[in-house]
């Protein structure tokens, strides 16, 4: 009996067909519009929250994209054991933009020049991908320790503490709150301005429009900005031509007790891959159980994990399977992995320049405050249904809530575990509450009482 497969009748192009050069390129545009913002806001959001440099910033921007076509290509191609042989994207993991803000703020305190933190916290995040790439043979024991509470909590911690950077961006930045222009009326208009655009976007009925929402809020949000005078063009000169990627280019430094926050984000970041893996398995039409797609899962995870160490050696942030481009595939009917292959020529090509890397920089704080004060609040609502996605019980509850109250009630006085050892793990929101959820899930006894699912029709 073979495994199910999920209607494919809406597809111009299957998994193995070869558009035409035209089509391929136009269909590799569409994706590249509706994941474009997600991949480079990340190292905007770091860069300013760790007040970087400016072309330190631009380098973490740049590397994103090298690093991301270099990844859709080994997924899409599948060498050997490695990807999935997917139309899958790969792109910077939101998930640890939180925790790099963490940890480089408790560096930086400890008196470490910038240099120093971010040799750390990619030398962290290089050793922490090798734990992605090895749990792809260990998929069915993981299921076991991380279930949909322990990653709901996760996933909502991460959310939570984003929000406080996405507000600090919507009222002008950590800049403004040091000359004194912050929540001036001028940042409120913008970033309110954005989120205007953004919402109504969201609400039209066109698939392909509300997908482009963010993208479109940011770009009004831009040429509002460049009226008001409020973009900086400064940082554009004197570039050099070519930016030339650079292994280890801050140096390598390893520190374990960061090692321990990162490993947790990482070992949640395997399940975001298999939810997103399979849901593009599903919408190309392909094999979604049985053993062909196992070893796809597999290859997959392996390669989450590889492109992640490649990234991170490269000096970008850490990568993972994106699901937006299932939503593409939909819309197009292009479920052909070899589009990919365009997709990931047009990233390393323009990753290379670098005035797009730094042209990003230039993005006044508020415009990117008002796309993430929702996208941020999007990923705390996407905890809340991983959460209920198979039922919550008294047990879960109290695991969520307990969870959740020491995850939230660190990230208001992180100086109440200041005195204990490891200080550092129980000081950071997202280990707080990942852990509580964690060592609970794993000594509370089960509770056969009657579960409470969240509604298939509610819309969040």
């Amino acid at each position: 009996m073979s495994a199910p497969k999920s209607p494919a009748t809406d597809l111009v192009y299957r998994l193995e067909d070869k558009p035409p050069f035209a089509n391929a390129l136009l269909s590799a545009v569409t994706h590249l519009l509706a994941i474009f913002v997600p991949m480079i806001t990340p190292a905007l959001i770091v860069g300013g929250a760790l007040k970087l440099p400016s072309e330190m910033t631009a380098y973490l921007v740049s590397m994103a994209m090298v690093a991301s076509g270099v990844g859709t290509y080994l997924q899409v191609n599948r060498f050997g054991p490695v990807g999935s042989g997917l139309l899958s994207i790969q792109s910077v993991n939101f998930s640890f933009v939180g925790v790099m803000i963490a940890l480089g703020s408790g560096m930086k305190e400890q008196g470490m020049d910038t240099n120093a933190m971010m040799s750390a916290l990619l030398g962290v995040a290089f050793v922490g991908a090798f734990l992605v790439a090895g749990s792809a043979w260990l998929l069915p024991y993981l299921k076991k320790v991380i279930t949909p509470t322990v990653s709901g909590v996760v996933v909502m911690m991460i959310g939570l503490s984003l929000i406080s950077v996405a507000i600090t961006e919507f009222g002008g930045g950590f800049t403004a709150l040091g000359n004194g222009t912050f929540g001036s009326m001028q940042n409120i208009g913008l970033a309110a301005f954005v989120l205007l655009v953004v919402l109504v976007f969201n609400c039209m009925k066109n698939p392909l429009l509300r997908m482009s929402g963010i993208a479109v809020g940011m770009v009004a949000g831009y040429i509002a900005a460049l009226v008001m005078g409020m973009v900086d063009f400064s940082v554009l000169q004197n570039l050099p031509a070519f930016t030339l990627p650079v292994p280890f280019k801050y140096g390598f430094e390893f520190h374990w007790t960061a090692f321990f926050v990162a490993g947790l984000v990482y070992l949640l970041s395997i399940f975001e891959a298999v939810g997103d893996l399979t849901a593009t398995a599903m919408v190309s039409g392909e094999d979604y159980e049985g053993e062909a797609f196992r070893q796809r899962l597999r290859g997959g995870v392996l390669a989450d994990g590889l492109v992640s160490v490649i990234a991170t050696a490269l000096g970008s942030l850490p990568l993972t399977t994106f699901a937006q481009n299932n939503g593409v595939i939909q819309m197009t009917g292009v479920a052909s992995r070899h589009v990919g292959k365009f997709i990931a020529a047009i990233l390393v090509i323009l990753g290379l320049f670098p005035v797009v890397g730094r042209a990003f920089t230039t993005i006044p704080s508020p415009v990117i405050g008002g796309a993430m004060v929702l996208m941020f609040g999007l990923i705390t609502v996407a905890g809340v249904r991983i959460l209920m996605s198979h039922g919550i019980n008294r047990r879960e509850m109290v695991i969520a809530a307990t969870s959740i109250g020491l995850g939230l009630g660190v990230s208001f006085k992180p100086e109440v575990f200041g005195q204990l050892p490891l200080k550092e793990l129980f000081q950071n929101p997202i280990c707080m509450g990942g852990l509580a959820a964690l060592l609970m899930n794993l000594v509370m006894p089960d509770d056969n009482a009657s579960r409470v699912y969240l509604s298939d029709d509610l819309e969040v």
